[in-house]
């Protein structure tokens, strides 16, 4: 499942139907990205998420349909906020149910790193110093680089 969504998140809310009734399920790996305080040029003292409505839903199920090619996977949450943000509050849920912890946990990475190089979003970070628009970084490029078939 896919949500691009401004409003917050319930994170036991939304992971419970990943698991209710499903006694297939062995293993749920999660990660949930929150707003930081700090980045390279500054403190940050907002955060504002944009993106293509319909084009970054269809990237984001590519980017499931992917996963859920490599691994077995019961079940894919994947929440990603837009908007104004602060320090502390979350941006992205993503979270995977397998009948195997290893594949919960690998799809998961997998997803989170191809999220952070693949998916349509663009990011102004605002602080003290002024905004400034957040370019592609190398680390995040290194890490989903694992993942290429």
């Amino acid at each position: 499942m896919i949500k691009v969504q401004r409003e917050d998140f319930d994170i036991g809310a939304e992971l419970a139907p990943l698991t209710d009734g499903n006694h297939a399920v062995g293993g749920l790996a999660m990660f949930v990205g929150l707003v930081r305080d700090l980045a390279p040029h500054g403190e940050i003292t907002s955060m504002t998420l944009e993106h293509y409505p319909g084009m970054t839903e269809k990237r984001l199920a590519e980017i499931e349909a992917e996963a859920r090619s490599r691994w077995p996977l019961e079940g894919v949450l994947i929440i990603h906020r837009y908007g104004r943000l602060e320090p502390g509050e979350r941006i992205v849920l993503v979270a995977t149910t397998s009948s195997h912890r290893q594949a919960a946990l690998d799809s998961c990475g997998f997803l989170i790193d191809w999220l952070k190089t693949k998916a349509p979003f663009w990011k102004l970070e605002e602080g003290a110093k002024g905004a400034q628009w957040v370019d592609a970084r190398e680390s995040d490029d290194r890490a989903a680089e694992k993942w290429k078939k």
